[in-house]
């Protein structure tokens, strides 16, 4: 057996252990997204194999649909995990909150969007351009997120046995594997050096999924409080969002009464 088709089979069966760790700790009903992100790595993972070896015609159509949902549910696993960060504190945050959470998620994937690129990119075909920017930017955010998460622990009163951070440390480690990588790629002129980075790459990608196990075969520990600055924090800021949303309809219902009147 040749060391890629170990790798595969190795991922595969370390997938088929997180993911069935994910349905045991019951984590699939707090972190649904994240679990629907490792149910489709094992699909993807699963299915790739038997068509590149068959069907490798359609192997680029199939990649392309697989990035594209892989990317929606990586964006979606930042939303949610910020927002299961706030659990201890989400009945005094506004009810938009969530709304406004996915949207500076997604600003903030725009503005990464441009600087997503290495040099090099353009002598690609447009379709993996587009790819490759897409799999940075998404990358940039995990990093960004287990930056944030793990640099404000002592405020968001969370640690390492926190399903939040694990998750984060797992999908940060390989996301900066995955960057260093592809900055890497640009200086190669050769397929072994090509194929040994891609090797490193999936080497990273598992040790975050043997880091997931070893994680998820542990009970999460009970989530604290958090620190009096960080709730003195969002108390200010639901306040502000209430103040703010209030005058806002206060502001309409003046002007409607405006227009009613003769």
């Amino acid at each position: 057996m040749s060391l890629d088709n170990a790798l595969w089979l190795f991922g595969v069966v370390t997938e088929v252990a997180v993911v069935g760790l994910l349905v045991y700790r019951r984590v699939w009903r707090t972190l649904p997204i994240f679990f629907a992100y490792c149910a489709w790595e094992l699909f993807g993972a699963a299915v790739a194999y038997p068509i590149i070896r068959f069907f490798p015609h359609i192997y680029f159509a199939v990649y392309l649909a697989q990035i594209v949902v892989e990317s929606a549910l990586e964006l979606g696993i930042l939303v949610e995990l910020t927002w299961s960060v706030l659990r201890p504190f989400r009945a005094s945050l506004p009810r938009p909150a969530l709304v406004v959470i996915s949207g500076l998620v997604l600003a903030l994937g725009a503005a990464v969007w441009p600087f997503a690129t290495i040099p090099g990119f353009g002598n690609y075909p447009p379709q993996w351009h587009l790819l490759m920017r897409l799999g940075q930017t998404t990358s940039i955010l995990r990093v960004l997120l287990f930056l944030v998460l793990a640099g404000c622990s002592q405020l968001l009163s969370i640690g390492w046995r926190d399903r939040e951070l694990q998750i984060a440390s797992g999908l940060g480690f390989y996301s900066l594997v995955g960057l260093v990588v592809a900055m890497l790629r640009t200086h190669l002129t050769t397929q072994p050096q090509y194929a040994l980075l891609d090797q490193v790459e999936v080497a990273g990608y598992l040790a975050s999924l043997l880091y997931w196990v070893y994680s998820f075969s542990h009970a999460e520990a009970k989530r604290r409080e958090f620190s009096p600055q960080m709730q003195g924090f969002l108390l200010a800021l639901a306040g502000s969002a209430r103040t703010t949303r209030i005058a806002l309809t206060d502001s309409s219902i003046a002007k409607r009464d405006d227009r009613n009147q003769p």
